[in-house]
């Protein structure tokens, strides 16, 4: 079994949300807290940083190639080489929170979970294609990894502090979550699920914060696959590549390795030749404000 290689050694404090760029054949990725964006290039084998500023929950790339930004306050922007457009410039309702994770659906929605407020937990929106914003679940305790089904009409979704992984049936035609049930269940003691990804097999990747490995579930839920990782806090993986075998994982703690681990912070390639899909494009659209 091919083992994890550092590919990108950023000493990052909270590496997230990675995504591969079909359009450029790179893998884009953020420093949460930070509020720093990368993105490496296989092809020279070097990265860079494209952007400093307010911290990034997640991003999407949309169809044309550029990125729509998730911040603090509820704030989404449009990203494209180095030029930002404010789309919403905060939800009154997150001022005092940040987006945590997102994802495109097959359609071209995206679904954008926030952190919790000191008065409440969080939620999770659904952005549709014209820019409208609607809410989806309350309740969350940290809204984190989220994917579909290879046939689409199943979503997962990541409630980390409940160490909970549940699935709803999924509406492609309303973008409708309904019937949720919790279908993993992490053990007490061994981290918190985090990012995830559903490879072509309809098998469930889960990273796992404070876990320091990487899981892969059945489409039952069960376990059938753990991989150590040199890092404590295991924070995502996606699959990209020419053929998507190629999977990145992001990880946490660079700033204190020798708590963390040695490659805590760093990015990471594996290729197992488990086959993965691509991630849905966003397509939204928006009359720009600013």
């Amino acid at each position: 079994m091919d083992s994890p290689e550092i590919i990108a050694d950023c000493s990052c404090h909270n590496a997230e949300g990675p995504l591969w760029h079909p359009l450029e054949q790179k893998l884009y990725w953020t420093d949460l807290l930070t509020g720093r964006l990368f993105r490496y290039d296989p092809a020279t084998k070097a990265y860079e940083q494209i952007y400093s500023g307010e911290s990034i929950g997640g991003f999407t790339i949309q169809e044309d190639g550029s990125l729509l930004l998730f911040k603090e306050r509820g704030a989404i922007e449009h990203w494209c080489e180095g030029k930002i457009t404010p789309l919403i410039p905060e939800l009154a309702e997150e001022r005092e929170s940040r987006f945590n994770d997102v994802i495109a659906d097959p359609v071209g929605r995206v679904f954008c979970g926030t952190m919790p407020t000191p008065d409440r937990l969080g939620r999770l929106y659904r952005l549709d294609t014209d820019g409208t914003l609607s809410l989806v679940l309350e309740g969350i305790n940290v809204a984190n990894g989220m994917g579909f089904s290879p046939d689409r009409k199943q979503f997962y979704h990541t409630n980390s502090e409940q160490r909970e992984i549940s699935r709803f049936d999924y509406d492609q035609n309303t973008g409708t979550l309904r019937n949720q049930q919790v279908h993993i269940t992490t053990p007490e003691g061994e981290g918190v699920p985090d990012g995830l990804t559903i490879d072509a097999e309809g098998y469930l990747w889960s990273a796992r914060w404070d876990g320091g490995h990487l899981f892969r579930y059945a489409p039952d839920g069960t376990e059938v696959l753990r991989i150590p990782f040199p890092a404590l806090k295991v924070t995502s993986v996606t699959f990209g590549g020419a053929d998507y075998t190629e999977m990145f994982i992001t990880t946490a703690g660079g700033d204190d390795r020798a708590t963390e681990g040695t490659g805590a912070g760093a990015i990471f390639r594996l290729n197992l030749g488990i086959q993965g899909v691509p991630e849905f494009f966003s397509r939204i659209s928006f009359n720009p404000l600013g």
